[in-house]
């Protein structure tokens, strides 16, 4: 079984950068989808940012372009999310998650084979 364990959140003031880690564990190949979602409250939609395919290729919501970066340290089975000039409409839960279809991440941030339990990032003004 996927276990995602997200780090790195915290309180930062608006225009800082930030950096989030997913460990992963429970498998020993590349056989899915790894990505961020986030969540503004636990009772609100989650929102696609970014994926990484089982091919390393890097894909983003087209809302998240250009001030997130993905990317991942397969000897660790970490992944990453950098985040830049950060607005407080960034703040939210950032979720970490696996799924066979990287469409499942992107698109429709539900359903998601696995996911952990989120990191905290709260961005003040």
């Amino acid at each position: 079984k996927v276990q995602l364990k997200e780090s790195g959140g915290g309180s930062v003031a608006a225009g800082k950068s930030l950096r989030l880690t997913c460990e992963v564990s429970g498998y020993t190949s590349r056989s899915y989808c790894m990505g961020w979602v986030r969540q503004v409250s636990r009772n609100r939609a989650r929102e696609g940012i970014a994926a990484i395919d089982t091919d390393g290729n890097r894909l983003y919501a087209d809302n998240m372009k250009g001030r997130f970066t993905i990317s991942e340290d397969n000897a660790k089975n970490t992944l990453y999310l950098e985040m830049s000039d950060l607005k407080p409409d960034d703040t939210a839960w950032y979720i970490c998650a696996a799924d066979a279809r990287c469409a499942q991440i992107i698109d429709r941030a539900a359903g998601m084979d696995y996911w952990g339990e989120g990191t905290l990032v709260n961005v003040s003004s």
